[in-house]
């Protein structure tokens, strides 16, 4: 929305400049997005006197000029055709910056006269395009500033343009008047009204309107008048000025008085050529296929249901967006009717839409417009054009009526007070919405017709709080709701997810953060996809379920970065998963993915491609952040897309399971068009046990002063058995003596026969009262090897 400083004007008797008023309107909610002040960049040209000028000695179209300045008299030389004796010129100085050259000039020397200046033209000066010659002014004296000079003779040249973006929510500020009320209840000024003054019909309108009974929901209300021998032709300067200056184009009196009016009262108006108008006019719905050429030139198809106004004959308008050019008005038109109507803003938008016009009159009307002012704004239009281009008015002629826009909200100034955190008395709420066009009786505001964005008591409070200016806000600290330290914000469940994701970081993992929604065919690569997860309206096909686990967004991304030639990758990413839509149907996760080598090749042979035990590492890491017990089990048994013999569960017990990790399943890794090797672990946190202890306090360190033992195990199994069964039947011979049990060798093959295999291991012990005896240690390996060997079915080893 642009209008000019001289247009607020209008409305608005004001003395603030206009950096004042964008600041006002940017804290009104108009936020001020530009301002074109041509004044600015023409405040240090002056007015001077050509004394006399003289043919350059060594150029023919060059004249040597004296030039009486406020600075005495400057010598000058210029090109110009009619830089003569006598005249009032505009002079750049040196160290002018003149806009429409680009120069900031110097004393310059020219054929080997020096020039003290330039006489500038209108072009570079950037007022027009003129170039033909320099600015001769009729008046001025020598020193006066240019634009005080434009200022009195020429103000339009200097009119400062403010440009302003409108929310959707606030269609009264798409025209000046409503911009200037806001303005004048900030206190910027005293809002002028307009007065209401009905032209008198000195005939009867001959052409009636109509409106059908099932279109009166998308035309509550028609107004419109035929105003006879008019001449139209250009509209006065004045007009023309406020028109280019905000952009839009002269065409013609009658056109440009509609464009006026669109944007000084936010009311889009449309004229037709009476004389083209066959018969009288019917506001109704398309039956679907009828054409239109339209003022753009362009060709309309309507569909079934959108609003046309048609004459006999057939569809003349596309209501509410665009006339058509067959009832057009041109410089021969003598005979008009003005309409001025009230449309429903949504169908408005959705004939729009569907038809792919963007104008001005469709802008304004899906956002909403006055519905009061439709008859009103016919009147004022009325008198414009009587004013401008002459003519006989016809009386008013009026199908249906303005729709009932009545209501009204309480305004509780305590309430006010308390949502907005500003003392503000209740006489000033008040009296903010009655400049605002608010109606109060007693407690209850009734809205003005041209805010429709206010809907409740909440608005009222809004309206308030904006006029006074919420930068008054002062910051108070919230008052502590308990004496004492207050407890921690963040729950243990959401320390830990931050601990686990510096600890991945702290790894060497960068953190994805992917959607939450997948394809279904990558969901139920991971045990999803069902309709259980699926969602009512996906925003496409690729995000048409809910992610079961996270690894199928780490594979994507690590797909997506070995088509761009990154082969080497660690990826983790925190948050939730879903096996359901319901509330609760979701847990948190934390899974990282480690793709291709562990590092560069090198020439000592430090890389090596990733493997289980790498994800294993890392996944202990992770849950040791998090506070999980340092003795775990690792079993098999995890779901179908973790390779089915290079995998572990890591776990409490059966059935506490803290996480998983391992080599994926090469079918999925080929589904996720990933290339291998690729290891990955997901831990899930809330299954790792909350401490016992709530306090911040370390236990009491603990030294032993009594030598450990260690002894060695050897044990041939069967080749099946798993090491950590071995390595746990040991460790439960002797709970408080074994402090650590390790497996530091494996013998498969010579005179251990087919299906079998040897295990050795370490066994720590750990006194803690006295000194072990070799009968104590005796006693503590007997122990060991009955539990193995019950556990495993295996013998000690000759």
């Amino acid at each position: 929305m642009k209008f000019t400083l001289s247009w607020l004007k209008d409305h608005l008797d004001t003395t603030a400049s206009v950096d004042e008023i964008a600041e006002a309107l940017t804290d009104l909610g108009l936020e001020v997005e530009g301002i074109e002040n041509p004044a600015a960049r023409l405040a240090g040209f002056t007015l001077a006197h050509v004394k006399s000028a003289q043919q350059h000695p060594d150029a023919d179209r060059l004249r040597v000029c004296v030039v009486e300045t406020n600075e005495g008299e400057k010598q000058i030389v210029c090109g110009a055709p009619n830089a003569r004796e006598g005249i009032t010129v505009v002079l750049a100085k040196p160290g002018d910056y003149v806009p429409g050259i680009d120069v900031t000039l110097s004393v310059g020397n020219i054929r080997g006269v020096e020039s003290h200046g330039m006489m500038c033209s209108e072009r570079e000066l950037e007022l027009s395009e003129e170039h033909d010659g320099i600015i001769e002014l009729p008046s001025g004296e020598v020193g006066e500033l240019f634009i005080d000079w434009l200022a009195e003779n020429d103000p339009a040249k200097v009119d400062p343009v403010i440009e302003i973006a409108i929310t959707p929510n606030r269609p009264d500020a798409l025209g000046v008047a409503g911009i200037a009320r806001d303005l004048a209840a900030r206190g910027l000024g005293t809002l002028k009204t307009r007065a209401y003054a009905p032209v008198p019909g000195d005939f009867d309108c001959p052409i009636k309107v109509t409106i059908d009974e099932d279109t009166r929901d998308g035309c509550p209300l028609f107004t419109g008048r035929l105003i006879r021998d008019v001449r139209n032709g250009p509209s006065p300067q004045w007009l023309q000025d406020q028109l280019r200056a905000i952009g839009l184009r002269p065409i013609s009196a009658l056109v440009d008085i509609t464009n006026y009016m669109t944007y000084d009262h936010n009311r889009p108006l449309h004229v037709f050529d009476a004389d083209k108008v066959k018969g009288n006019l019917r506001i109704h719905r398309a039956a679907g296929g009828e054409t239109l050429k339209a003022l753009d030139e362009k060709e309309y198809t309507f569909q079934p249901g959108m609003i046309v106004i048609s004459d006999d004959e057939g569809p003349e308008s596309i209501a509410g967006i665009m006339g058509g050019e067959a009832t057009g008005c041109t410089e021969e038109t003598v005979n008009v009717f003005l309409e001025s109507a009230y449309w429903d803003n949504v169908q408005i938008a959705l004939a729009g839409r569907a038809l792919k016009i963007n104008s001005d009159a469709r802008y304004r009307f899906e956002r909403g417009v006055d519905p009061e002012y439709t008859l009103e704004g016919l009147e004022h239009a009325t008198q414009m054009i009587l004013d401008i281009c002459g003519g006989e008015a016809s009386t008013v002629v009026i199908a249906g009526a303005v729709p009932d826009h009545s209501r009204a909200y309480k305004l509780d100034a305590e309430r006010v007070r308390s949502l907005v955190g500003m003392d503000i008395p209740e006489s000033e709420q008040r009296q903010t919405l009655t400049r605002l066009g608010f109606r109060l009786e007693g407690s209850m505001a009734h809205v003005p017709s041209w805010r429709p964005d206010v809907q409740g008591e909440a608005d009222l409070v809004e309206e308030v709080a904006r006029i006074a200016s919420l930068t008054k806000l002062v910051g108070k600290p919230l008052p502590r709701l308990t004496a004492g330290v207050p407890k921690p914000v963040m729950t243990q469940q959401q320390r830990r997810l931050s601990m686990a994701r510096r600890t991945a970081a702290s790894l060497g993992y960068n953190e994805c953060v992917s959607y939450t929604f997948i394809d279904q065919t990558a969901s139920a690569l991971f045990g999803g996809g069902t309709d259980a997860t699926m969602l009512e309206n996906p925003i496409s096909s690729e995000m048409s379920h809910m992610r079961p686990d996270l690894l199928p967004g780490l594979l994507a991304a690590a797909a997506r970065n070995q088509a761009r030639g990154f082969a080497d990758l660690a990826l983790f990413e925190a948050g939730p998963v879903f096996h359901g839509g319901e509330p609760g149907e979701q847990r948190a996760q934390i899974a990282g993915l480690l793709v291709g080598r562990t590092g560069p090749k090198d020439v000592h042979g430090a890389s090596r491609p990733v493997d289980v035990y790498d994800a294993k590492a890392d996944a202990e890491a992770v849950l040791a952040a998090m506070g999980a017990p340092a003795k775990v089990q690792i079993l098999r048994g995890a779901d179908g897309w973790w390779h089915p013999g290079r995998h572990g569960r890591i776990c409490l017990g059966p059935k506490k399971v803290l996480g998983v990790f391992g080599e994926l399943h090469p079918r999925v890794l080929q589904a996720m068009d990933v290339k291998g090797p690729a290891v990955a672990f997901v831990l899930w946190p809330e299954e790792v046990p909350l401490p016992r202890k709530s306090g911040t306090t370390r236990d009491a360190l603990m030294l032993r002063d009594l030598q450990a033992v260690e002894r060695d195990f050897a044990f041939v199994v069967d080749a099946d058995v798993e090491a950590l069964t071995l390595v746990n039947a040991a460790a439960g011979a002797d709970k408080a003596l074994i402090e650590d049990v390790r497996v530091f060798d494996e013998f498969i093959g010579g005179s251990l026969g087919e299906g079998k295999k040897s295990l050795a291991i370490t066994v720590r012990l750990q006194p803690t009262e006295t000194t072990l005896k070799e009968k104590d240690i005796e006693a503590v390996s007997a122990r060991i090897v009955e539990k193995v060997t019950k556990a495993t079915g295996g013998t000690l080893r000759g």
